[in-house]
């Protein structure tokens, strides 16, 4: 109860001078004054409390200078009531005088905060740690750039619930992907179904875990008794605990379970620090408090310093907020409103509040966001970010093979198309760079969210699409279909060219649109080479047999982009 009394408390400082100048103006029924003001401070304290415990409204200067004036004005009248005090009366001017205060400074303080909230804007946007890069790193031949989507991983996870003891006590909660040892798994708290399911129950009997990279895995029930969680009432409520501990900061979003290495869950809030006299967050300075839900201990850190396992210290909520802030204002609120120029709306595709949270090669989990013109009508994606999960800094991809592209939604418009007779609809979008291609990875589920294919989608070229059952063998696909696209015969890749030699063993010379594409295999090599006439006009000459020396970005599905070409018996 420490940060409600708290925060409650504070609400009366107004009230208590108030309180005080009717003591002293009051002389002749002082005692009388002194009940009142007691009569109505209990009064007042006990609503104040109440509303306090429900809302719990963070200790900031502008909600305590808001509950203040409330309070005051609402106590100034109890006490006007409850005296011989008459407002508006010749006896009353100096009690009129703090009525007018006290609306004056209402009338001031309530716009003043939201006037110094917009221009506060351009200090949180100033507050991100953002880096601009051209072009992602093209995936290495062992990244598998997709996990399975949230609704095909509920879906099952909730077919599953009849293994929890008591199972009509519970439901599912939030599921939040992270990374246990070295498996990306989804994790899920069982939670309360409603007051009475709690009250019965007392704790929660544990969580689930499901792969969140293979579309075949089965979900796995943890026993682990909690009795502070999302769903618990009272003080045993993780948010009202979180509050209790820490009534100075703002929450960001539900908290999410993570699990550590021996296997026990916690509770993680987002919590943030408000810029001066505003509610807005300060990027810089973003904490997060861990609940542990058997003792309801709760532990502040700084997000970067979190405890390892934990991978999400800022939550999927703070991050979109952060979008905002970044694509939205970028030359300050006037801007986003009238000029609107350099401004960038995230997309709402996302799988937990508009953003996708995704793994990189060094197991650190990022937020994923496209980002689009404010125009109306316009489906191309201006770039995309990664806000990275922990440190919180952004990374705003936007060269020249990200801009114009395609965005999510005309990504899942596509899969949307393609099954209409079975309704099957396109889900979690992400963008990755494959062989310096943009490229959409799109999960196709079914209308109750169970997995049915991937789709490859080049995000330049809407009608390139591929579709397969597996992450692996739609990838290689994919990669096979690039490579014999002629648009694509050039190195894309930033890695070294491989130098090769050997004898013509096939070769097949195919014409499109106004190019010809020469591909060939080399005796005892099993790699599909293909060259740009464009590159080597000589290349459409080969034939069987043919000794040749060549330069090549090599590709890990056995083919090969050809970037120069010496063929024996064409240089003499």
């Amino acid at each position: 109860m420490t940060g409600i009394l708290t925060t409650t408390i504070l609400s009366f400082i107004l009230y208590f001078v108030i309180a005080g100048f009717f003591v002293l103006k009051n002389k002749k029924f002082r005692m009388t004054t002194l009940k009142a003001v007691g009569i109505v401070f209990a009064t007042l304290f006990i609503i104040g409390i109440i509303i306090v415990y429900i809302f719990m409204p963070a200790i900031t200067i502008p909600t305590i200078t808001i509950a203040n004036i409330i309070i005051g004005f609402v106590g100034m009248v109890g006490l006007y009531v409850l005296t011989s005090s008459q407002p508006f009366t010749k006896s009353s001017k100096q009690f009129d005088a703090i009525t007018g205060a006290i609306i004056l400074f209402a009338i001031i303080a309530i716009p003043g905060f939201f006037v110094m909230g917009i221009f506060t804007l351009d200090d949180t946007h100033d507050s991100i740690t953002t880096e601009e890069i051209d072009e992602a790193k093209p995936l290495d031949k062992d990244a598998t750039p997709i996990v399975v989507s949230p609704e095909s991983a509920r879906n099952k996870v909730q077919k599953a619930m009849s293994v929890v003891p008591n199972t009509q006590f519970y439901d599912l909660g939030k599921l939040q992907v992270q990374k246990i040892g070295e498996d990306i798994v989804f994790v899920a708290p069982v939670e309360f179904t409603g007051f009475w399911r709690y009250f019965r129950g007392k704790e929660t009997e544990g969580y689930f875990t499901i792969s969140a990279t293979d579309v075949n895995a089965q979900p796995e029930f943890h026993n682990s008794n909690m009795r502070y969680t999302n769903s618990s009432y009272f003080h045993h409520n993780v948010t009202r605990t979180v509050y209790n501990a820490y009534p100075d900061y703002i929450q960001s979003g539900e908290a999410q379970i993570e699990v550590d290495g021996e296997g026990k869950p916690w509770y993680v809030q987002t919590l943030y620090k408000p810029i001066g006299m505003t509610n807005k967050p300060n990027l810089e300075k973003i904490h997060v408090a861990m609940v542990d839900p058997v003792t309801g201990n709760v532990k502040l850190y700084r997000a970067k310093e979190a405890p390892r396992f934990v991978d999400g210290p800022i939550s999927s909520e703070m991050a979109s907020d952060e979008n905002d802030y970044f694509g939205k204002y970028v030359h300050g609120w006037l801007n986003s409103i009238f000029g609107k120029k350099d401004v960038k709306i995230p997309n709402e595709s996302g799988t937990e509040s508009n953003v996708t949270p995704i793994f990189d090669e060094n197991g650190e989990m990022h937020y994923f966001t496209d980002m689009s013109s404010p125009k109306e009508n316009i489906d191309s994606a201006l770039g995309y970010t990664l806000i990275n999960a922990r440190t919180g800094e952004l990374t705003y991809f936007n060269g020249d093979k990200n801009n114009g592209i395609m965005d999510s939604k005309g990504a899942k418009e596509i899969v949307n198309k393609e099954f209409p007779e079975k309704n099957w609809t396109g889900s979690m979008p992400i963008l990755y760079n494959i062989d310096g291609n943009p490229t959409w990875v799109v999960n196709v589920l079914d209308p109750n969210g169970l997995f049915k294919h991937y789709a490859y989608i080049k995000a330049a070229d809407s009608d390139f699409v591929v579709f397969g059952d597996t992450a692996r063998s739609t990838l290689d696909a994919y990669r096979l279909a690039l490579a014999q696209d002629p648009s694509n015969v050039e190195s894309t890749e930033e890695a070294a060219l491989e130098k090769r030699a050997g004898t013509i063993e096939r070769v097949i010379v195919t014409t499109q649109d106004t190019k010809q594409i020469v591909q060939f295999l080399l005796e005892d090599d099993p790699t599909i080479y293909t060259v740009n006439s464009g590159k080597a006009p000589k290349s459409i000459f080969l034939q069987t047999g043919d000794k040749v020396e060549l330069e090549a970005n090599m590709r890990d599905n056995q083919t090969a982009i050809v970037e120069t070409i010496t063929i024996d018996a064409l240089s003499q």
